[in-house]
């Protein structure tokens, strides 16, 4: 018989889980700690639990994390993980340090993704499925197993895939990730990122997690912004704006915008005064990053000293902007260059297949 897999089973879960046994639920909860908060995976080794419970465990679940395929070293200490999951389906996560101290973690939540956003090498992929609560948790499980309790400081969604249309494993995963006796990563440096699905934006509100909002906008004009984000066809700006003003309300938290500067495209100081006047009166933090190139794709990357620009002229217009830089880039860990495929060939089907 095929053990099951308790990888991704949140508190509630696994309470239910013990009371379909005929434990008392208090067990899910010790068995819950042990798993995601010790990181002990034999059950024999769970020593408040009764021998019964334990051999029971033993003989019909398991815990498997995930198993990286490869790990890429950028030269700014950037880390690359390529992950083949049963089905062999790849997803990629992305391990960021900086200068501050700061370890940033960009995780997956689709392989693929159905977006297709006209820069994003991701988007050429196609969806190849959504994640599972566990193999979306199963990353940062994973990074803590190989570089420690303090592997990362920073979790953000934004690796493959729409976190929001994948929307109930995606607030599992958090639940997860910032339950005291989970991992225990603190909320309010969990950041879910959506290109702007607005619905979910409103109900995502509606929750009332501690997590943070991230929106990439990436044009402030909806002539604009359809010419690259296909979706802003189905939930144009003026719905998407709404919905993000419904969610800083509802929350009394700001949101912060991700901003991609294309060359000649969106970069203009007709496009400094159409943002700025975009998110007026909204509490939010404009994050600038140059476009990071994908082979194939017909975007150009600004200069240093164009960005720059741009957020000189922005800044006085809005009240917090930030000019990030790429990170990664050198092998294809940037934003917009994940495609789940082996360095040695960048090929274009998938490394996993």
């Amino acid at each position: 018989m095929q053990k099951e897999n308790l990888l991704g089973y949140t508190l509630d879960r696994m309470e239910n889980l013990m009371a379909s046994l005929g434990e008392r639920p208090y067990k899910g909860r010790q068995i819950f700690k042990w798993l995601y908060r010790v990181r002990q995976y034999d059950f024999s080794l769970m020593t408040d639990l009764t021998k019964n419970l334990r051999h029971k465990l033993e003989e019909e679940y398991t815990f498997e994390g995930l198993k990286a395929e490869h790990v890429e070293e950028s030269q700014d200490g950037t880390r690359k993980i390529l992950f083949c999951l049963d089905d062999g389906h790849p997803i990629e996560t992305v391990l960021i340090p900086d200068e501050n101290g700061r370890k940033t973690v960009c995780i997956s939540v689709q392989s693929g993704c159905s977006l297709a956003c006209r820069f994003c090498a991701t988007g050429t992929m196609g969806l190849l499925r959504d994640l599972t609560v566990g193999e979306i948790v199963g990353q940062l499980i994973y990074l803590r197993e190989r570089y420690g309790d303090n592997a990362f400081t920073n979790v953000v969604m934004m690796g493959m895939g729409e976190p929001l249309l994948n929307f109930e494993n995606t607030i599992e995963a958090v639940k997860i990730i910032t339950d005291e006796i989970g991992l225990g990563h603190s909320a309010r440096k969990t950041t879910i990122s959506t290109v702007g699905i607005s619905p979910k934006i409103k109900e995502l509100a509606d929750l009332g997690l501690k997590t943070r909002l991230a929106v990439s906008l990436n044009a402030a004009t909806q002539e604009k912004r359809v010419k690259i984000m296909p979706v802003a066809e189905t939930f144009n700006l003026d719905e998407l704006m709404e919905a993000v003003k419904y969610y800083t309300e509802k929350t009394g938290t700001r949101v912060t915008f991700e901003y991609i500067l294309f060359k000649d495209f969106n970069d203009s100081m007709a496009d400094v005064k159409a943002l700025s006047q975009l998110v007026q009166g909204i509490p939010c933090k404009i994050n600038l990053l140059a476009y990071n190139p994908v082979k194939g794709l017909e975007f150009e990357r600004p200069s240093d000293e164009q960005v720059d620009g741009f957020a000189r002229q922005l800044y006085p217009r809005a009240s917090a902007v930030m000019v990030r830089k790429s990170r990664g880039t050198d092998i294809d860990a940037a934003c917009g260059q994940l495609a789940g495929r082996y360095p040695e060939r960048r090929r274009a089907e998938n490394a996993c297949s």
